[in-house]
């Protein structure tokens, strides 16, 4: 048996086994792949929900903008839209990083498997040259049947067909290696074209955002001619503003006074029925001393079940706020339960309308035209669609129904000791008292003046406002 033959056979699967560890299994490549590939998808995801924003915005800018007369409505939409298309140049501009990532990616792979089908090349073709020389010099039949005995035979057989099957694995490899190659350059072309698309696209969309500022601009220079009108707009949104204010403020006062009201009530119950339970006691006490002494005059022994009467009854404690700890601020049961509920939804709220985008945030901020002018907004305002559905964000019980200038209808509804006001709705469905549930329609939006459809959004616990984009589920 020639060592030097056997030698070949081995080298050659050690080789092909070696690349297949190295081009299938390397844990640094693999790795970075599979953080590219979370990379694209939240991407591809962030750019999804940002077109989907742009498109709701473009649609109901479309809508303010068909009327003759500008406002502040479409100032804010414009806002909004330039906002997002600024959005999407930077995801643009992040896909292009990305893209440029993915083609290094893919260049070392296509320079490694290069490297490999070289090495796998030159390996095959030394061993058909050292098969070859070898055949020449060895027949295999005659190194076959040159064997000893019958065992010898069958091992040189298989180390014949160890070497055939070498052979032919190593063909299988470079082929693999041939396809996979290939399929990296076809991989590359493509994001190279994807980058080229990315980039027009970006063209594209700072063009539009372009044309957004100039609209902007124009805008802001025809309401400036208006600093008037707009002064008494203003004045009269304070107005409004107020009035809701103290419309809520005596509400929550309301549910207060009803609250502590219902505690007082049971508390006075539970103290009449201690009252009774301590009579009671006093006059059971009084029989069984008066049954003693009857016992002991007559010169008989006490029964024992008197002798236990006899003890003083315990006093009752006072029921106090300390009876119920479990109470916050007199709710009942029912009510603590929907107030903890509530607050677990914190960032999973369902938006009041199905579609639509911020175009007033919380709190204080510059007047968008009148210089050193500040307004505060104690909710957000969501531009929608003309006629959309307005509906509650969790289950609660509706507490007031009412109407009042600049602010339309206005929905106010319990969530435990949370409170949501909804304001500046065409239309209500619901009744005070009304039990609803979450994302039941509660009415429609309305439409100001100007085009503007858009309703008032707020959260209150207690007499604290709180910001509604932080308990909205992210759009």
């Amino acid at each position: 048996m020639n060592p030097k033959f056997l030698h070949t056979a081995y080298t050659v699967h050690w080789s092909v086994n070696i690349l297949i560890l190295f081009c299938c299994l390397c844990p640094i490549t693999l790795v970075l792949a599979q953080q590219t590939v979370r990379d694209r998808q939240v991407l591809e995801k962030e750019k999804k929900q940002n077109l989907e924003k742009m498109t709701q915005i473009r649609t109901i800018l479309k809508q303010t903008a068909s009327e003759k007369q500008a406002g502040l409505g479409q100032l804010k939409a414009l806002d909004q839209q330039i906002q997002t298309q600024s959005q999407q140049i930077g995801l643009l501009n992040k896909d292009l990083r990305l893209t440029e990532s993915e083609i290094s990616e893919l260049r070392q792979a296509s320079t490694t498997l290069t490297k490999d089908l070289n090495k796998l090349r030159a390996e095959y073709g030394s061993m058909v040259y050292a098969a070859d020389k070898r055949r020449q010099q060895v027949n295999p039949l005659g190194f076959l049947f040159a064997a000893d005995n019958f065992n010898q035979l069958v091992a040189r057989y298989r180390y014949l067909r160890q070497y055939s099957d070498a052979r032919q694995s190593q063909v299988r490899q470079m082929n693999n290696v041939k396809t996979m190659l290939q399929g990296k350059q076809q991989a590359t072309q493509r994001k190279r074209q994807e980058q080229k698309n990315t980039i027009g696209a970006k063209i594209d969309e700072t063009k539009n955002l372009e044309t957004l500022k100039t609209a902007k601009n124009q805008v802001v220079k025809e309401l400036s001619q208006k600093e008037t009108e707009l002064k008494t707009e203003l004045a009269e949104s304070r107005r409004a503003v107020g009035q809701l204010e103290a419309l809520i403020k005596r509400l929550i006062l309301r549910e207060a006074k009803e609250r502590a009201d219902r505690e007082a009530r049971e508390r006075a119950e539970r103290d009449r029925i201690a009252r009774l339970e301590t009579a009671r006691k006093v006059a059971e006490r009084k029989r069984a001393e008066e049954a003693i002494a009857a016992a002991e005059k007559a010169g008989e022994k006490p029964a024992p079940t008197d002798v236990a009467k006899v003890e003083r009854p315990t006093e009752p404690e006072p029921t106090t706020k300390k009876t119920d700890e479990r109470r916050n601020n007199n709710l009942n049961d029912e009510e603590t339960a929907l107030a903890s509920s509530f607050t677990n939804s914190r960032a999973h709220l369902p938006w009041p309308v199905t579609k639509g985008f911020i175009s007033d945030h919380f709190g204080r901020k510059a007047h968008p035209v009148l210089k050193g002018i500040f307004v505060e907004n104690q909710g957000i305002d969501i531009q929608t669609n003309a006629g959309e559905g307005v509906r509650s964000v969790y289950d609660g019980i509706v507490q007031d129904v009412t109407s009042m200038p600049g602010m339309n209808n206005v929905v106010a509804i319990q969530h435990g000791d949370y409170f949501t006001v909804y304001a500046k709705l065409r239309s209500v469905s619901v009744r005070i008292g009304q039990r609803v549930k979450a994302r039941e329609s509660i009415g429609t939006v309305a439409t100001d003046k100007n085009g503007v459809s858009e309703i008032q959004f707020q959260i209150w616990k207690e007499f604290t406002k709180l910001n509604p984009e932080s308990w909205l589920n992210p759009r």
